[in-house]
């Protein structure tokens, strides 16, 4: 799955060996509304949009992988609004139970008096249920192909990025990791969450839910200037030391594809590109969405 600014594109290998495409136009509010390009606003605002377009593009490969075509081989369900609403809340409320609420309630059990050693605390504590949350599920096996296909676009990503042939071949010598990946974006917002709650302190306990939730639009935001930033100056030696955690942390979610897989992340890449007119990597960026 790719996007671009203004499409993206879903690229799918069919159980009989064909590769289908789909794309989609972008139709951000944020080129309609100016003022919500904000820094920080304009971060929440591309956060839920990427989450809505990614459960589109799981909805359209899961009904390929299913053959739920017309006769002219093109996908005839896709999520009703409904159901992507539906799907979009339970993803979410879990991981705000995982990954917010469960170690601010775990932190707060524990013996500590001071608020600073308590934001800190509960900070490692939320990194650590997500590496163990990322150790398990890279243990299943029907998650490795899933992994496979990240680092496939990751190494078109970066094939593309260097001016490189989109070949399978040539992709394939790049790396599995990219620093706007998602991953890495997930681990930014747990760090830039313990210098957010710094300032809240440690409020009763109900008060403690209620502002790790409420506070979660403006945190991810922060971390979408990072990465935004960061995807900008890639090649700082310093910027990248200062986000190699990121890096590493995609060791988890990421695989060595086969060619078949990078030709299939080729295929969406190409698909974007085409529908943004042939742009190249210094006009403008594209998203990986995995």
């Amino acid at each position: 799955m790719m996007r671009g600014p203004s499409a993206w594109s879903v690229a799918v290998r069919k159980p009989d060996g064909v590769i289908a495409e789909v794309n989609r136009p972008v139709t951000s509010i944020l080129l309609r509304h100016r003022w919500l390009r904000v820094p920080i606003v304009r971060g929440i605002i591309a956060l839920g949009e990427s989450l809505s377009i990614g459960f589109r593009a799981l909805a359209i490969s899961a009904n390929y992988a299913a053959q739920e075509e017309g006769e002219d081989g093109e996908v005839e369900t896709e999520l009703t609004r409904g159901q992507l609403i539906f799907a979009f809340g339970i993803a979410i409320g879990f991981a705000l139970l995982l990954f917010k609420v469960s170690p601010a309630l775990i932190t707060n059990w524990l013996p500590i008096d001071s608020t600073g050693t308590f934001v800190v605390v509960e900070g490692l504590v939320r990194v650590a249920i997500f590496i163990v949350y990322l150790l398990i599920i890279s243990m299943l096996p029907d998650l490795k192909r899933v992994f496979q296909y990240h680092a496939a676009e990751h190494k078109a990503i970066n094939a593309y990025e260097a001016g490189e042939e989109l070949t399978p071949e040539n992709v394939q010598r790049y790396s599995l990791l990219h620093v706007r990946c998602g991953t890495a974006f997930l681990l930014y917002v747990m760090v830039v969450a313990i210098f957010v709650f710094a300032f809240v302190g440690r409020p009763n306990w109900y008060w403690l839910i209620i502002s790790r939730i409420l506070l979660l639009p403006v945190i991810a935001g922060i971390a979408y200037e990072i990465i935004r930033f960061a995807g900008k100056h890639a090649t700082n030696p310093i910027l990248r030391g200062v986000l190699a955690p990121g890096l590493w942390l995609q060791r988890l979610t990421t695989r060595e594809p086969s060619l078949d897989q990078v030709e299939v992340s080729i295929r969406a890449l190409r698909e974007v590109l085409r529908l943004e007119g042939r742009i190249t990597p210094e006009e403008r960026k594209v998203e990986v969405m995995a």
